[in-house]
């Protein structure tokens, strides 16, 4: 994402962990530590195979980008939106209130190992950022193509991370920006490739080498 694509304030380094007060109207909401965690992309095995099936071209341009043209975060119904159903999905015994927003539960970000019980502190990520996505062939897609792109439960697309640590990450490729938790960046080139192979998104010379180099991680 681009730095106009931040979602909330930025204000913290590290790992955190403080306080919530529990709203006496909030529903109890759990979520289990087996549901916290996108859906899981193919393994490394047959992430190289999808990656040698990519389109290697150069990034295209800005030209018309704004990110309202990729509608999110859309109603998933029962009152929550995209956001907030990543939200519970990704934490620890979530509780939500009456407007399915989360007041408590502990999130671990995946990208810095940082934890959090503030829902403040995090970000939903595009593992696949929508300006990147846009210079890589989203820019002639139909609007209901980037909505879908932009809200997408169904894969390793959007994950619960830490807000400051989204922000270095902005629109960059794996060439351009990795995970600073090394544990992390087999399942973080496994996941984009996923989201690029599903999408038909080009990948960069430069942006496949890493990708590449980043299996070998795996």
């Amino acid at each position: 994402m681009l730095p106009s694509e931040k979602e909330l304030p930025v204000k913290r380094t590290g790992i955190t962990v403080t306080a919530v007060t529990l709203f006496t109207a909030a529903l109890v909401a759990p979520a289990t530590a087996a549901e916290a965690a996108p859906p899981p992309p193919p393994d490394a095995s047959t992430a190289s195979q999808h990656l040698a099936g990519l389109t290697v071209q150069a990034e295209g341009s800005m030209d018309g980008y704004t990110r309202e043209k990729f509608p999110h975060w859309i109603d998933q119904g029962n009152n929550c939106n995209t956001r907030e159903v990543v939200l519970k999905r990704d934490g620890e015994n979530v509780q939500v209130n009456s407007e399915c927003q989360a007041v408590s539960g502990t999130w671990r970000s995946p990208y810095d190992g940082a934890v959090w019980t503030q829902r403040d502190d995090l970000d939903i990520d595009h593992m696949v950022p929508l300006a990147q996505a846009w210079r890589s062939g989203a820019n002639t897609w139909t609007t209901a193509r980037r909505r879908q792109f932009a809200n997408d439960l169904t894969s390793s697309q959007l994950w619960a991370v830490t807000d400051n640590v989204n922000q270095a990450k902005g629109d960059k490729d794996p060439a351009q920006w990795t995970p600073p938790l090394a544990s992390f960046r087999c399942m973080y080139a496994r996941s984009w490739i996923d989201v690029k192979y599903r999408y038909e998104l080009t990948v960069d010379s430069a942006e496949k080498t890493a990708l590449g180099r980043l299996l070998d991680t795996c």
